[in-house]
């Protein structure tokens, strides 16, 4: 979803200040993925299928053709790809991410006072826009008809930026959807490393949940901490998705609950199929498509992992800070070249 990224919060407060490293390859064999057997592979392929055609290269054209063919999940899997494991010396982390539905209303009044605006005409991509705090304040936008519809809270709306797309439940009942439509191009800056840094929290505490719940209860240095992040979300709404498909990745294709991941492209391949071993309370061995970035999901051995739509979908993914790797599936030919590169 192009998102600032759930696990910026997270990711800051672990990795902040930490050097990249180059990344090293190790070839890997479905013996050495945990769990690959028991997966469900027709589900991870389902998943696949749907972005599979946006993805380019002669070795991919290869992979997507036999696609066609209907071949059995498991097997065309173990035919086509091999598992490389990529690192670049940091640990993994794995957090999560989800769509919220918050209550809205596409016209301004009673409790509905906080506009999601469209993208500006006169914002450049790439160069530097008002920051938040003085679209808040100065309020360059307002009367210019960029408001897509009203919140009722504006830590809400913060929230909605860090996730980059939801539901807008009306008040008659219906839902609109609205996606990343663009930024500010100003930096992303973690209110939860904030909030440690001045020692209201340790860095174990931090959540999204806590986040929202300080903010709430202390409005005036809420907003304030708000402004500290500079980065500003604007949106579109997205009527061409269904109701009942999930919001659109990186990719522009709907994501999937507990399918798709969101990586960084630098190392992974957009649309490419990721094996996941998450470590933590609730593990999971599983087969994930890399259907999305984040601006705070940076590295070889970083991934969010989508949660779904809702208020339950949110509290799970907020959970997750967990460790484990991921290993990364590439089509044959193309890991045995990069074997003989590395």
């Amino acid at each position: 979803m192009i998102r600032e990224g759930l696990g910026a919060i997270a990711l800051s407060l672990i990795s902040a200040g930490h050097a990249m490293a180059d990344p090293t390859y190790t070839q890997l064999t479905y013996d050495d993925l945990n769990g690959w057997a028991a997966d469900d592979h027709y589900a991870a392929l389902s998943v696949f299928q749907n972005t599979c055609r946006d993805l380019r290269g002669i070795e991919w054209e290869v992979v997507c053709d036999f696609l066609q063919t209907d071949p059995d999940p498991r097997h065309f899997f173990e035919r086509f790809f091999t598992p490389v494991l990529i690192e670049d010396g940091d640990p993994m982390l794995f957090t999560g991410y989800f769509e919220p539905e918050l209550p809205g209303s596409r016209e301004r009044g009673d409790g509905y006072q906080f506009p999601i605006y469209a993208v500006p005409d006169d914002l450049v991509p790439g160069e530097p826009y008002y920051t938040r705090r003085e679209i808040d304040e100065d309020q360059p936008l307002a009367g210019r008809g960029l408001e897509l519809a009203w919140l009722t809270d504006p830590v809400d709306l913060f929230f909605l930026q860090i996730q980059g797309s939801g539901r807008i439940r009306l008040p008659d009942g219906t839902v609109m959807r609205v996606g990343y439509g663009g930024k500010n191009s100003r930096d992303y800056s973690s209110v939860g490393m904030a909030l440690v840094a001045r020692g209201i929290f340790e860095p174990h505490q931090v959540s999204a949940a806590v986040i929202r719940n300080w903010v709430r209860k202390n409005r005036p240095e809420g907003r304030e901490l708000l402004w500290e992040n500079e980065s500003y979300v604007f949106f579109r709404e997205v009527s061409e998705v269904p109701a009942e498909l999930g919001p659109l990745g990186a990719m522009n294709r709907s994501i999937t609950p507990f399918r798709s991941i969101a990586v960084d492209p630098a190392f992974v391949t957009l649309g490419a199929p990721v094996w996941i071993e998450k470590a933590g309370a609730e593990p999971m061995n599983r087969l994930m498509i890399a259907q999305d970035t984040g601006s705070a999901i940076k590295g070889a051995q970083r991934a969010d992992i989508f949660f779904g739509t809702g208020e339950e979908a949110g509290r799970a993914a907020g959970r997750i800070k967990d460790d484990g790797r991921m290993v990364v599936l590439m089509p044959s030919a193309m890991a045995q070249r990069l074997m003989a590169e590395d």
